[in-house]
């Protein structure tokens, strides 16, 4: 439950805060080049590694019996420690339910500035962490706190799945329609947010949201390949997913959901800095039709916190915004916006 005293009316945790939520995620660019000597590792028992850059990592533990493993933190998206907390914690379950998983148990991981903010502030997003972590069933039995100038809060998360139900981000087939489970734009929001304070409660809403339900849709529906979208946008993973599979993708920009608001933060210039890295990452793997503009493509590349699951296949309920198609013979139309 929400605490009964908030401290976030006094002090603006984003200005805190270099970036937000899952915009300040280092690029995807410079990630893959400075994990590039970690993979290639093999094990027996390892269904999934680094190597295609999965939401988790998957490990054999029984013929019937998968472990997923994850961690999520990041600086401050919005002012309410409490919203801050709830945020961070759906994001990092997240990367569970984008392999097809079950959370089993979760422990903190905070960075907190002890001189500067009060702790009772702190003890406001732990608390918004636990009860989105009550939410999903996923018991909070620990952590590790350091002394940091800068807040950061996540979770690490430890999963289970039936290691035949995995969803996967090398498991596209073409032919096959891609299916997106929530709204895109939060990060245009969490930018205007920071820079005026203004609150958007739809975006909030949004990135509380647990995946649970699309991801327990997808595994029933015995569909194999999805990913959550996040920091890199719905281009990036979609690029990363197709990279992955070995096929092409085609989205369909008028079919993408936008959250409320989102409209307005784009055109009155909200692009937060990790979206334009984004789109610069994935453009030379990128067409866009004649009359999509620069704005739909940073849209499309927006760096979503906690954002929904992007399925390949169909699931009732949710849009369709396109469809993987046979591996261009070209590099630059791997991912193509029409």
């Amino acid at each position: 439950m929400a605490p009964s005293q908030s401290w976030s009316t006094d002090l603006r945790l984003t200005g805190y805060a270099h970036g937000g939520g899952c915009a300040c995620k280092i690029p995807p660019g410079e990630l893959e080049q400075a994990v590039r000597g970690l993979t290639g590792q093999t094990a027996p028992n390892v269904l999934v590694g680094l190597d295609d850059g999965d939401d988790a990592a998957a490990v054999l533990v029984r013929d019937d019996l998968a472990v997923l493993s994850t961690a999520d933190f990041f600086t401050p998206v919005v002012d309410s420690a409490y919203d801050w907390g709830r945020i961070a914690a759906a994001n990092a379950l997240s990367d569970v339910y984008a392999m097809g998983g079950h959370p089993i148990v979760a422990i903190n991981l905070v960075g907190w500035p002890r001189d500067v903010l009060p702790m009772e502030l702190m003890s406001e997003v732990l608390q918004g962490g636990l009860d989105i972590a009550s939410e999903a069933g996923c018991p909070v039995i620990g952590g590790h706190s350091i002394d940091d100038p800068e807040p950061k809060y996540g979770m690490a998360v430890t999963g289970t799945a039936d290691p035949t139900k995995l969803l996967r981000n090398d498991a596209a087939q073409a032919g096959l329609p891609i299916t997106l489970t929530k709204p895109l734009g939060v990060g245009l929001l969490n930018n205007r947010h920071k820079q005026t304070g203004e609150v958007f409660e739809e975006a909030i809403a949004t990135m509380t949201q647990l995946n649970r339900d699309a991801s327990q849709a997808a595994v029933a529906a015995g569909l194999k390949a999805a990913t959550d979208v996040t920091g890199f946008g719905l281009l990036g993973h979609l690029y990363k997913m197709a990279r992955a599979s070995g096929v092409g993708a085609v989205i369909d920009r008028s079919a993408v959901p936008m959250v409320s608001g989102a409209a307005e933060a784009l055109r009155d210039g909200f692009v937060s800095g990790g979206t334009r890295r984004n789109l610069d990452w994935v453009r030379p793997h990128l067409r866009a039709d004649s009359g999509i503009a620069e704005e739909d493509l940073l849209f499309l590349a927006d760096a979503q916190t906690s954002g929904g699951l992007l399925v390949v296949g169909e699931l009732p309920g949710h849009p369709v915004i396109g469809e993987t198609v046979a591996l261009p013979e070209r590099d630059d139309e791997l991912v193509r916006v029409r």
